[in-house]
């Protein structure tokens, strides 16, 4: 599968979380329901991936954690705020920088409407 489409089924698996549980939850609670649900789906996922500094050829742990990342390919970033702010898509794009991924999909569960809570931020596709 290519990143586009991974991205259809992260979608996909979104809005069925969304119309299941609703806005208004913790994003911990919406990481761990998103992640069963892709797992569900077949596709592989790894949660909280550590995301290194390089620096000088060194590797530092620096706190920087992917929410969950699917196949090795796409980022994605949960929040369950009333509002997403430019600081959050720069954050993924920096998460993306620094894994060397091409695909991030930032997806806010405390939107009303799911449709309006999923951005899509690339790093050279």
């Amino acid at each position: 599968m290519d990143e586009n489409e991974i991205a259809k089924e992260i979608v996909d698996a979104a809005y069925k979380v969304h119309k299941t549980l609703g806005p208004g939850l913790l994003e911990s609670v919406y990481q761990k329901v998103l992640e069963y649900e892709l797992h569900k789906r077949g596709l592989r996922v790894e949660a909280e991936q550590p995301i290194p500094v390089v620096y000088e050829r060194v590797h530092l742990e620096v706190g920087f954690r992917a929410d969950l990342i699917v196949e090795d390919k796409v980022i994605i970033e949960l929040k369950s705020v009333e509002t997403i702010h430019p600081v959050h898509k720069k954050q993924l794009l920096t998460y993306l920088c620094l894994a060397n991924k091409r695909l991030g999909l930032l997806i806010n569960f405390g939107s009303f409407l799911i449709k309006d809570g999923i951005s899509r931020v690339v790093n050279r596709l």
